[in-house]
């Protein structure tokens, strides 16, 4: 593999952008392509975009018969939650079994315990205060306000949007999220970017508990992550 290549997978790697190095097996040529650059014109867009979503790695041959690799790399998936409530505490130990890396923001200091979030990254901060400071969005970070409370939800909410965060649910009723929707059209964001919230927060399985409406957020993150761009490309088509 050429030098340049390598440098750029790894660039790629420390910046949490997905990318795919295609390597002939039997010559040893190897490109490299970035997500975020787009591949529509690539010849192998249709698998590349299954790749990207599944993010397995694995030989293709083409249809001139040429043995390729494909060595997918795509970002560990982050999961920011905003609010140390009951659903947040039965949501942590989910995420982290299905491969997130969690971590749980709230200003209130009586619910934002390591008690109650034992061995989950916890920050009793303002939200507004530690994104993207502490702590960043992008592609790859899922997202969800769990608090019902406009002063800590609002902001975090708007920059999760902006950021591209692949999935961002936010709890509340359908007349709660409509007063939302209000609140954010006057933070600038349109109505095409606030159809990507998520809202009432999870899948409909008839969730009553907090882990049962862990369990929906968590499907529906899941299902967000491995059909991340499916309708831009559909659209596209």
């Amino acid at each position: 593999m050429e030098l340049a290549v390598l440098h750029r997978l790894n660039v790629a790697r420390a910046a949490r952008e997905a990318a795919i190095l295609i390597t002939d097996t039997a010559t040893g040529a190897a490109r490299l392509v970035k997500e975020k650059d787009g591949y529509a014109s690539d010849p192998l867009s249709a698998e590349l975009a299954a790749r990207f979503r599944s993010g397995a790695s694995g030989t293709f041959v083409t249809p001139e018969g040429h043995n390729l690799f494909l060595t997918v790399q795509l970002p560990p998936p982050r999961f920011v939650v905003i609010g140390a409530v009951h659903i947040s505490q039965a949501l942590a130990p989910m995420a982290k079994i299905a491969g997130f890396d969690m971590t749980i923001i709230d200003p209130r200091t009586a619910f934002a315990t390591p008690e109650r979030f034992p061995d989950v990254p916890l920050i009793a901060e303002w939200p507004d205060a530690v994104i993207p400071a502490k702590v960043g969005l992008d592609p790859f970070t899922a997202f969800a306000v769990l608090t019902h409370d406009p002063k800590i939800d609002d902001q975090p909410l708007a920059a999760a949007l902006r950021a591209g965060c692949f999935y961002v649910g936010a709890l509340g009723s359908r007349k709660t999220h409509a007063r939302r929707l209000e609140r954010l059209r006057a933070m600038g964001l349109d109505d095409q970017t606030l159809g990507r919230i998520a809202a009432p927060i999870g899948l409909d399985i008839r969730a009553q508990s907090p882990a049962e409406i862990a369990v929906a957020i968590l499907a529906q993150a899941i299902a967000a992550l491995r059909t991340r761009g499916e309708a831009a490309r559909e659209k596209a088509a």
